[in-house]
């Protein structure tokens, strides 16, 4: 048994070690906001921070978070009201909404080390997470935004 913390309370996940995180995070605990995107690490839909630390929940086996605290998007902010999930409400961020978790959690950790990055810090950050819909330009929007109001 594998024990861990998500979102601030301890979980444990019974799931062989080389399971990837995010099917512990989805099937086992219920928390369906982080997304399967690619499966590769390569579009950001899945990602998660472990102690703070944006992760490509994907191919993290859950033997990697052993005794660590992993947040996902439930646990940004439980009442919606993080600075980023208000921003990307009225930048009008999302069309299908897929990254948008995703997103929102690599945002978030920029902002938490860097409160008021530049544009091209923003743009390097982000870099990797794949939007389908091409809502680039209003995730930086958002990003800006929300960084005025940390």
């Amino acid at each position: 048994m594998i024990k861990f913390a998500v979102n601030g309370k301890e979980a444990y996940s019974e799931q062989p070690g080389d399971t990837p995180l995010l099917w512990v995070v989805r099937d086992e605990l219920g928390l369906t906001g982080t997304k399967f995107g690619c499966g590769m690490a390569q579009c950001g839909a899945c990602t998660v921070h472990v102690n703070g630390n944006p992760t490509r929940s994907c191919v993290t086996p859950v033997s990697a978070v052993a005794g660590k605290k992993v947040t996902t998007i439930e646990g940004l902010s439980p009442a919606g009201d993080h600075p980023l999930q208000k921003a990307w409400i009225a930048e009008q961020v999302p069309q299908c909404g897929y990254c948008q978790s995703g997103q929102i959690m690599q945002a978030a950790a920029l902002l938490a080390k860097n409160r008021q990055p530049t544009r091209e810090q923003i743009v390097q950050h982000m870099n990797g997470h794949l939007c389908r819909c091409g809502t680039y330009n209003r995730i930086i929007s958002a990003i800006e935004r929300a960084s005025r109001e940390v």
